[in-house]
Parts: C-alpha cells; structure tokens; sequence
C-alpha cells in the first residue's frame, strides 16, 4: 500500500517534479498554485489530495496523483513515478485527464513520446494556458485553468475552460470537473471508444478477471497487455454501474454512475464516476477496461454498440459545450443505493 509520510505539515516530495507538495500549515481545502513548477497543488489539512499539473513530458494537462483521505494513492504511478510490478503499458494513461480520440481526424487520447516521428501530424496536444484563478477554503477549493486543444498541424482548435471543485468529507474526497470546450473551427468528434473523462488505477484496482490481449487504438496502433498481474498486492478491482453491470462486463455499457471497488490490505477503496444529466450523450457509455482504465465516453455510440447510428458530436465555430463530471473517492465500499442518493444530489446541484 502506497501511502504519503508526513512530518508535520510537510508533505511528501513529487518526483515528476524535482518538487514538493506545497506544505500548508492552514486547515481545510488549500490550492497553491506552482507556475514555475507547472502545477497547483491541492490539500486537506496539509495532507497531500491532488495535483493539477501540466510538465512537458505529457500532452495535457491532468490531475495527479489522486489520494483518499487515509493517505491512499489510487491512481497508477507510471509514466511519471513507476512503482514495482505496475503495468507500463499506455503511457498516455496518466492521472486523471480530458481529451478525445478523434477530433477532425487528430487524435488526442493516445499522444505520448512514445509516438513515432512520423505519425505524430496525426497527433493533437492539449495545451495548458493559463491559471484563471485559485481559491481555499474550509470544505472547498475551487481552481479554474484555461488550455487550449492544438492539432498536429499546429493549429488551435478548440479553447478550453475547466473549473475544478475539490471537496472534503468524512471519508471521502470529491472532484467536480465542468469542462466548457468552445470551438474555434468547426469540430467534429468522430464516434470513438477513446474518450473522454479518464483516468488510470493502481495495480490492486485493476480486475482479477482482465486476461489481457491486443488492444487497438483509434489509428490502428496495438499495444499489448497482459494478464492480471500476481504479486503481494494482487489485482481486486471490480466495476459496478447504476444499471447493475458488474466486473468487466461493464466496459460498452450505459450508465449515470460507475464504480470501482478494490482493496490493499484491509484498506478498502471505491472510486465513483457520476454522469451529469445535461451532458451530451447522457448516459455516458463506460470504457472501463479490467487493465485499470476507467473513462467515461459519452461521445462514442456505435463504436460501443453496431446497432447505433455513429453520434459523430459536431461543434460548429463560435459553438461550445459544457460537460460535468463527478469524481467522488470513498473510502469504504459504497452500496448502489449511495451511490444512487450521490447520483441524485449531483444531478440536482445548481452549476
């Protein structure tokens, strides 16, 4: 079990980096922006929560790492920290990100330093901009950033706003992302398996059942992964969906939350995605692999099931759309009746 070490109110240094978490010797919900650095820390009573980070070794912007309220990191640490005995495929799995597969052809989802010299014009880039602003508080932090999606050809595409909300409770740590992406040409999000909210677990989240195999991206690039690891922290992750979809059945499903319950020793964790009802393509469809990945794509549709027409989400110049996800991390295991009161209370917030 990964856990931060805390010595009073310092936290425990980010190797991505070369920097430490900002310590914070004040109460509730601290978010420290670090321009030189390339981040924004956040924190709960000066213990580490997340990060919102943006170095040059990734193409977006993302949140990183993500920790429970008991110290937990949830999230896997490769490309930027790799642990002992975790998967090293994917490396543009990194955090929790936002970004599409297929975007007026560009691909946005799978662009890493892994990509070859010559296919990377097919590439896009979501490129931090700049940090609108950066609020504290006792329950909550607020932080606000502007990015903008740039295709391989070196033209500005989409401009993105997002507002982050982190919240603390007992037991539990929340993320609201609201995401507004304006386009400045014409858009069009191609029906895709790779998007859009998505984020990458630890070893012990991923499913004892994954059996591993070829997986193909949205321009045909295999990557191969294998069975559920053994090890002293073995693999225990299993999905559930509002509509009762469990373990890796659920991957191509619908649903307005997604859960993701695992163990490391006799800490018990479950991540929860929540769908928001004006969201386009509500109910999301889940892209929610055995091998720890767990995204929400609510812009795929016969990529998912053949029996659809291709939804191909189109913004027209001067257009935008807002999507609101929920990122909540218990940590216990939640029953399907609280994640549905979540879901509810969620769905009913005003913006």
């Amino acid at each position: 079990m990964l856990k931060f070490v805390l010595l009073g109110f310092l936290v425990a240094t980010c190797v991505l980096t070369g920097t430490a978490f900002a310590a914070s010797p004040t109460k509730g919900v601290q978010v420290i922006a670090d321009k030189s650095h390339r981040r924004v820390d956040i924190t709960v009573d000066g213990k580490p929560f997340t990060s919102y980070i943006w170095p040059t070794s990734l193409k977006k912007p993302v949140l990183y790492p993500l920790v429970d309220d008991e110290g937990v990191t949830v999230t896997r640490g490769y490309p930027l920290e790799p642990r002992p005995d975790e998967r090293v495929d994917h490396p543009h799995h990194a955090g929790l990100w936002f970004n599409y597969g297929n975007v007026n052809g560009f691909d946005f989802w799978n662009n890493s330093d892994a990509i070859k010299p010559e296919d990377r014009s097919k590439m896009g880039t979501v490129v931090h901009a700049k940090i609108v602003s950066a609020k504290s508080g006792l329950n909550r932090g607020e932080l606000v950033v502007e990015s903008t999606w740039i295709t391989g050809e070196n033209k500005p595409l989409l401009q993105q706003t997002t507002r982050y909300v982190f919240r603390r409770r007992a037991h539990a740590r929340v993320i609201d992302q609201i995401v507004t992406i304006e386009a400045l040409d014409r858009a069009v999000f191609k029906d895709d398996k790779e998007g859009v909210l998505g984020m990458r677990v630890a070893r012990w989240l991923e499913s004892p059942e994954e059996k591993g195999g070829t997986f193909m991206d949205a321009n045909g690039r295999p990557t191969q992964v294998s069975a559920a690891p053994a090890g002293p922290n073995p693999a225990t992750g299993v999905y559930l969906t509002s509509e009762g979809v469990k373990g890796t059945a659920a991957w191509a499903t619908r649903g307005r939350w997604c859960a993701l319950t695992g163990k490391t020793g006799d800490h018990a964790v479950t991540i929860a995605i929540f769908d928001y009802p004006k969201n386009p393509g509500y109910p999301t469809y889940w892209h929610a692999r055995g091998y720890g990945l767990f995204a929400a794509n609510p812009l795929g549709r016969s990529i998912f099931d053949s029996k659809q027409t291709p939804f191909n989400y189109t913004l027209e110049k001067g257009q935008s759309a807002t999507f609101r996800y929920r990122v909540a991390l218990f940590s216990s295991s939640i029953t399907p009746a609280e994640l549905d009161r979540e879901a509810e209370a969620f769905a009913s917030e005003p913006k």
